[in-house]
């Protein structure tokens, strides 16, 4: 088994270490580096990548939201319809999966996280159970909003003024368009295949090309891009 490399970048030695100690419980996972503010972590994932990223937003010199972007920004896009594959050559690999970790619901730095493309946004709270699936879901290639603050994100984009784009779904066909409908409006993919009356994998592969031709990581990303381009609005 090929184990899934994390790094871990906050400012508190404890944290880091309680963490690490959860993380390592896991046969399946290796927590590669360790830093202690964005800029460290920054140089780290340069130097050694790794596959996930669990990121403090409030840190020294540079804080986890700038980190986040120039950790991403600076990483070459992978095929949205494929997992990271650990262990793959540095010069090949994906860009590492970010999750934040904060001590707030919902502020201006995990809102601004979020659209850096943060692909996971959890308390520090969280219970270690809930850590442990968060990571496995988000490097299989979803994303995860802690429960109680995805009502707050998507309302904090629904305050917004619309960045309109008539064009923004017209590389969409007719089904990947009320398919994107239904997943912006929250509906998961079981629920979708009930109301529509599709296979699950059938409704895996139209995500997966919705995804791709939008050019988004995943759920979060299109819930924000839907938002602000005005293609729903909150009731």
């Amino acid at each position: 088994m090929t184990a899934i490399r994390i790094g871990l970048a906050d400012d508190q030695p404890l944290f880091r270490a309680g963490i690490r100690m959860i993380i390592e419980s896991q046969d399946d996972f290796e927590v590669v580096w360790e830093a202690s503010d964005g800029a460290e972590a920054i140089q780290r994932q340069t130097d050694e990548p790794v596959d996930l990223i669990l990121m403090d937003l409030e840190m020294p010199r540079v804080s986890g939201v700038e980190a986040t972007s120039r950790i991403l920004t600076s990483a070459p896009s992978p095929a949205l319809d494929e997992a990271p594959s650990p262990g793959t050559p540095a010069a090949a690999s994906p860009p590492a999966r970010i999750v934040v970790l904060t001590t707030f619901e919902l502020n201006d730095k995990a809102f601004q996280a979020i659209q850096a493309g943060a692909s996971g946004f959890l308390l520090k709270n969280a219970d270690p159970e809930f850590l442990l699936a968060a990571i496995r879901t988000v490097h299989a290639g979803s994303a995860v909003v802690a429960p109680s603050m995805m009502n707050g994100l998507v309302e904090r984009f629904a305050r917004r003024t619309p960045r309109i784009d008539t064009d923004a779904l017209g590389e969409l066909t007719v089904r990947e368009r009320d398919i994107f409908a239904l997943l912006a409006s929250g509906l998961s993919n079981n629920e979708i295949a009930a109301q529509r009356q599709l296979s699950d994998a059938t409704v895996k592969s139209h995500v997966s090309r919705i995804l791709q031709k939008l050019h988004l990581r995943d759920r979060v990303q299109l819930v924000i891009f839907a938002y602000e381009n005005g293609l729903v609005s909150q009731e």
